[in-house]
Formats: structure tokens, C-alpha cells, sequence
């Protein structure tokens, strides 16, 4: 089974809305959804194989061996990618990433640099990611203690189609009004440094991470990271879009190599997919797995999508 069409793990955190079950076509039942993890190996939210008996993607991959996932993906210890989702109706925490030396020392896990395609976005909503200039850890800590850390951010308007790489050690958020996809590397650890104050639903503040923050934090301005013709591209993954417009491109043909697996995650439209003899429909919100090796591929309908992959 070389193509995979998978269900992903689901997190109803304070500040998601429902736009991923109302748009997406996520089948969740709660009122909630923040974010979808659509390709995860990771632990903390493992995506499920659809029609897999409720196996996971990690158990499958277990089985199928290294081959399945690529000889691009040899020089890493685990899965390199992470794939969500995500429905920002209020701002998310300010925070920042460790790298992977720091993460492996001090959480037993690899650090985090990730990319974020903006999706839809709501008038007048913003990203925030670096400076907007050099401060001093010092200033960093005492708008930390302050509240007034976002006045220093490098604020940025939303806007359908944005691309932005965010390096390990880049403090971040993504505000209220935004849906985007985030690409990442496969690892859960996030510091937070500021969160408005806000109270769960036993009155409880979300832990601050701030003396962590301190110590992986760069302090300077925002750097911009060019990958043309990709949108991303760095050592854990490559990105591309993926656009059939129905009328001029009807199809688009590839092919999945032995050098790196393919993730497909659908965000607008729907058509159809066949490879290695295989054929399977999808519509918006729909994400497939197609493992190293498989060969060509073909696409059609109407649609945009993200094509992920280890170069």
C-alpha cells in the first residue's frame, strides 16, 4: 500500500476556533478545534491510516522499514517532518523554539524550525515573528516581566498565500484571524513567554518558560529566508505548492523517487490521485502519505495543495 490517506490527531487548545470543522472537513466532535496534526509521528499526537483499523502511521512505517520513508532520511535519528493544521480565533501564545542541541540536552527531544503557510486570514490579522531591531536580553526580560514584549515584536499583516520560515530561536505568534499550515520539524517543545494573562477553565495561568526562552531566544531583527523556487526548504524538509486551476492545468504528473516520501495536504478543491496502480478522490482538508519509491503519480481536478518532502 504505497499511497496512505490519513486522519490526523486533534488538540482543542484555549485559543482555536472551528473553522477546521466547518471548512476543513475535520471530523471532530467538540465545538473547539485548534489544531489538526495531519502527518505525525510524534508521540504527543500520531496521525491514524484511514481505513487502517486505527493503526498509526508510526506502526505502519515501523513495518514498512526505511525504505518507505526514503534514502534522504537515512542521516536522521526519526521521522524528520511534522504537518498541521492550525486555527488561530484568538492570538496564540508568544514563544520560541530551542534548537536541536539545546532540546536534546534539556528535553530529551529535537528542537523546532518550521515554516507557515498562510491559508485564509480575517481583515486587519497579523503574524509576529523576530524583532523589529536588536534589543538587549535585558530589555527582553524586563517587557517579559512587563507585558509590553509586543511593542518590540515584527509585526506583519496576514495575507493569503504568505510564506514565512521561522528558525529555531525566533520568538514568534500567530494572532487572532488566522488559519495557516505549519511545517515543522517532528518535535513538540515550545517556550512560552507571554500569554495575556489568560486563565484556563479552572482559573489556572498556562506555564511560562521564560528563563528557557533566555537562553535560546536571538534577540536581533527578523531574518527573511529565500527557497525559490520552493516555498521552504531547509535539512528537514522541502516545500512546494501544488495548483490545478481546472481549466489551463487540468493535471499535474510526479513521481516519488527512492531519495524521499511525498505529503500531500489539501487546502482548497478536490479531484483525484492515482499512483502505483492505486486511485483515490479527495476534497479540501484531506491528507495523503505516498512512501519512497512508489513512482509516478498523477493528479487531477481543481485545487491547491502542499507538496512536503526531504531533499
Amino acid at each position: 500500500m504505497p499511497m496512505l490517506k490519513l486522519e490526523p490527531s486533534f488538540k482543542d487548545y484555549i485559543w482555536g476556533g472551528n473553522k477546521l470543522i466547518t471548512k476543513f472537513n475535520k471530523n471532530y466532535q467538540g465545538e473547539r478545534l485548534a489544531e489538526s496534526w495531519e502527518l505525525s509521528v510524534h508521540p504527543d499526537g500520531l496521525s491514524v491510516v484511514a481505513g487502517g483499523a486505527g493503526k498509526s502511521l508510526r506502526e505502519y512505517l515501523e513495518r514498512a522499514g526505511e525504505k518507505a520513508l526514503g534514502k534522504n532520511c537515512e542521516r536522521f535519528n526519526e521521522f524528520p517532518v511534522l504537518i498541521k493544521l492550525i486555527d488561530a480565533k484568538q492570538d496564540l501564545s508568544v514563544q520560541v523554539h530551542p534548537d536541536d542541541a539545546y532540546a536534546l540536552k534539556n528535553e530529551n527531544q529535537y528542537g523546532k524550525s518550521e515554516m507557515w503557510y498562510v491559508v485564509e486570514c480575517e481583515p486587519d490579522s497579523y503574524l509576529y515573528y523576530g524583532f523589529a531591531k536588536s534589543i538587549s536580553p535585558g530589555e527582553f526580560c524586563e517587557r517579559i516581566e512587563s507585558g509590553t514584549l509586543m511593542e518590540v515584536l515584527n509585526k506583519v499583516p496576514a495575507e493569503k498565500g504568505g510564506v514565512f520560515f521561522i528558525e529555531a530561536g525566533t520568538i514568534h505568534t500567530i494572532g487572532a484571524g488566522v488559519l495557516l499550515v505549519e511545517i515543522q520539524q517532528n518535535s513538540n517543545v515550545t517556550y512560552r513567554v507571554y500569554d495575556y494573562g489568560r486563565t484556563d477553565k479552572d482559573g489556572n495561568q498556562r506555564e511560562l518558560h521564560v528563563e528557557k526562552a533566555l537562553d535560546v531566544t536571538d534577540t536581533g531583527p527578523a531574518a527573511s529566508k529565500s527557497a525559490v523556487p520552493h516555498l521552504a526548504k531547509c535539512e528537514h524538509f522541502t516545500v512546494d505548492k501544488l495548483y490545478l486551476d481546472g481549466r489551463i492545468v487540468r493535471e499535474l504528473r510526479g513521481e516519488v523517487n527512492e531519495l524521499s516520501f511525498l505529503s500531500i495536504v489539501v487546502l482548497e478543491g478536490g479531484g483525484g490521485i492515482r499512483c502505483a496502480g492505486e486511485s483515490m478522490e479527495f476534497k479540501k482538508g484531506d491528507s495523503f502519505f505516498i512512501t519512497a519509491g512508489s513512482g509516478e503519480y498523477t493528479i487531477t481536478g481543481t485545487c491547491e495543495a502542499l507538496a512536503t518532502y526531504v531533499g
